[in-house]
């Protein structure tokens, strides 16, 4: 694996899924400027990297990530309250960044939340495509019970997610949700054992990274935009995006190849 920046972050690229791992596990990969910084420019560099069709997000040791460095919150309020600016780069718009980035990203990402998610590591967790789960994981978005909600995206992709009403109930209790209830209500994909999330989260990337990128790229910015416009613009977004597929060397090799009852071997092009 590859350090990122200051090393809080590793990348490895294994075929064309790329894992990108939290890197501070003396710290539960507890999210402070560097390791968000870290993130970041992770994203950025496996979403430019052409032979890379999906990623998985993940957390070296036993949790996945504490959510945002306490100390480091503290100190922001500290500042705050003493008139000082938080700064271009405080930890809280540099959350908004990495999460934009993911959300942004031209590949899926599949994330694999072991043992613990909660409030900025809960948002972190919202822009992903795919969100396995550990059975006895705490998750959730819990920022009432510090003095502040979560600002990271939270009360806007929620109801995306999950509607409006479970949305509030998550956000305005600040109670963890069950990783069963999660999955029955849409907001994770799977639930299994801890020892098992990192490698079921690569297995759905290595799956995902079978089809065909183009693809991928355009059907995830069709159903990213499904709730942002009304359905006759939302159909016209789609058409104009699938037509830009008719005459590429994936389209060709698809069709081709499943008439030919053979695997296809698709390009990017």
């Amino acid at each position: 694996m590859r350090e990122v920046g200051t090393g809080h972050v590793l990348v490895d690229v294994d075929g064309h899924r790329a894992d990108v791992v939290l890197n501070r596990p003396d710290k539960r990969n507890a999210l402070n400027e560097d390791v968000l910084s870290d993130l970041k420019r992770a994203f950025e560099e496996v979403d430019a990297n052409e032979d890379v069709r999906a990623v998985a997000l993940l957390g070296k040791g036993p949790v996945f990530c504490a959510g945002m460095d306490l100390e480091m919150m503290r100190e922001r309020g500290e500042r705050a309250q003493q008139g000082e600016s938080r700064g271009a780069e405080s930890g809280g718009s540099l959350l908004g960044d990495v999460i934009e980035t993911v959300d942004t990203a031209r590949v899926p990402t599949v994330v694999g939340i072991k043992r613990a998610a909660p409030a900025g590591a809960f948002e972190l967790s919202l822009p992903a495509d795919f969100r396995i789960i550990s059975e006895d994981a705490k998750y959730g978005v819990i920022e009432v019970q510090l003095g502040t909600f979560p600002h990271g995206g939270a009360t806007q992709r929620l109801p995306r997610l999950i509607g409006l009403a479970k949305a509030k109930e998550l956000v305005l209790s600040g109670e963890f949700i069950d990783p069963e209830e999660a999955e029955g209500i849409g907001l994770v994909n799977e639930v299994c054992d801890a020892e098992a999330v990192d490698e079921r989260a690569r297995e759905l990337a290595d799956d995902l990274a079978e089809n065909a990128p183009l693809g991928m790229e355009r059907a995830r910015k069709a159903l990213n935009a499904a709730l942002e416009m009304p359905l006759d613009d939302g159909l016209a977004y789609e058409r104009a995006l699938g037509e830009q597929l008719d005459d590429t060397h994936d389209y060709t090799e698809g069709f081709t190849a499943r008439l030919e009852g053979r695997e296809p071997e698709f390009e990017g092009r």
